[in-house]
C-alpha cells in the first residue's frame, strides 16, 4: 500500500484512466449515489470513520465497534480502504461508488500485532466470517462484502460457513467475495458456494494480474474487476491506492447496489444474473465485469414486467 496526500477532487464519470472505467462505473454512477435502503454488510476490518471523506452519516455497526483503535494497524488500513471504495463522498478527491447506500460495518480482523495475517494481509477464521454472515442477515443486509483471506480451515469449521451462507440465500443477500491472492489454481469453500459471486483482480489494461487465484467455481460462477492500484481513502488521512482481489471485490458490490438503488423491487437472483450472465462457463476465468450490460439487461426485464 502506498499512501500520498490528498489532491483535488475528481468527477470519475469523466476520469479516463479510473479504474471504474474498465467495468463501465462511470455511467452507472451518474444515475445514481445509491439509497440509504440499500445495506452492504462490510465484513472486513474496522474503519476510520472520523475520516472527512467518509460518507459516515449512513454506516451503521452490526456488533462491537466499527471505529479503528489504532488508525496505522493492518486490519484499520484494510478495512478504511475497502469502505473508501464504496462509501467516500462523491465531492472527495476519490468519490465512492455508493456513499448513498447504508453501510454496515462488521470487523472481522483484529488490530493487535498478534492478529493473524495470510500474505500480509488480515484474515479471519471461517468460525468468524460464518457468525459474521448471520450477523448481516439479522441486519437487513442487501450484499455482503468479503474482500478476505482466510487463517483456517479445521474440522467442521467449512460446514457452518456453508451454511451461513446458505441462510443468506435463503433471505435473499448477495454474497460478493474475493478469489483470493496466491496465484493458485483452485477455490475455497466460500468461493465454491453456488450463490457467492468469486471476484478476481485484474489489471487496468484488462489482463488478470498473476496474483489472483482462477478456478473451475470461480470461472463459472465470478466475474474480473480491476484490481490495479486502487485509489481510496486512508485511514490515516488523505488517500492510499491498494491492489489485489480485495481491492476488486467493492467494484462489483458497489455495482450492485447501484442496480439495486435504481431498481429496488428486483429480486437478488435477478441481479446476480443481470452482472454474471446466464451463459454456462467453462474457462477459469471469469469475464470482466460490465455494469453498463448489466444495467441494460435490469432496464429491459423491469420493461417486460
Amino acid at each position: 500500500m502506498t499512501v500520498r496526500a490528498a489532491s483535488a477532487p475528481v468527477n470519475r464519470g469523466q476520469q479516463e484512466g479510473w479504474t471504474g472505467a474498465l467495468v463501465g462505473l462511470p455511467a452507472l454512477m451518474e444515475r445514481t449515489a445509491g439509497i440509504a435502503e440499500v445495506a452492504i454488510a462490510l465484513l472486513d476490518g474496522p474503519v476510520a470513520v472520523g475520516h472527512p471523506d467518509l460518507a459516515s452519516g449512513n454506516i451503521r455497526v452490526l456488533s462491537g465497534t466499527a471505529a479503528c483503535r489504532q488508525l496505522d494497524s493492518v486490519a484499520c488500513r484494510h478495512g478504511t480502504l475497502v469502505a473508501g471504495v464504496l462509501h467516500a463522498r462523491r465531492d472527495c478527491p476519490v468519490p465512492g461508488i455508493c456513499p448513498g447506500c447504508t453501510l454496515l460495518v462488521r470487523p472481522i480482523f483484529g488490530e493487535t500485532a498478534a492478529a493473524t495475517e495470510v500474505n500480509g494481509l488480515p484474515s479471519a477464521t471461517l468460525a468468524e466470517i460464518a457468525t459474521a454472515v448471520l450477523e448481516a442477515v439479522d441486519f437487513g443486509a442487501h450484499i455482503i462484502n468479503l474482500s478476505v483471506g482466510l487463517s483456517e480451515q479445521g474440522p467442521g469449521s467449512e460446514r457452518s460457513v456453508e451454511q451461513a451462507i446458505d441462510v443468506a440465500a435463503q433471505h435473499g443477500i448477495l454474497v460478493v467475495a474475493a478469489a483470493g491472492n496466491q496465484g493458485v489454481l483452485g477455490s475455497s469453500v466460500i468461493t465454491r458456494h453456488p450463490w457467492v459471486l468469486p471476484v478476481v483482480a485484474c489489471h487496468r489494461s484488462g489482463g488478470v494480474m498473476a496474483s489472483s487465484n482462477l478456478g473451475a467455481s470461480i470461472g463459472r460462477s465470478g466475474l474480473a474487476a480491476t484490481g490495479e492500484d486502487i485509489e481510496s481513502l486512508a485511514a490515516t488521512g488523505g488517500t492510499a491506492t491498494f491492489d489485489g482481489t480485495s481491492a476488486a471485490v467493492p467494484l462489483v458490490t458497489g455495482t450492485l447496489a447501484l442496480l439495486w438503488s435504481l431498481f429496488p423491487t428486483a429480486g437478488a437472483a435477478q441481479l446476480r444474473l443481470a452482472v454474471a450472465g446466464r451463459v454456462r462457463r467453462r474457462s477459469v476465468t471469469p469475464p470482466i465485469l460490465d455494469a453498463g450490460a448489466a444495467y441494460q439487461a435490469m432496464a429491459m426485464y423491469n420493461e417486460r414486467t
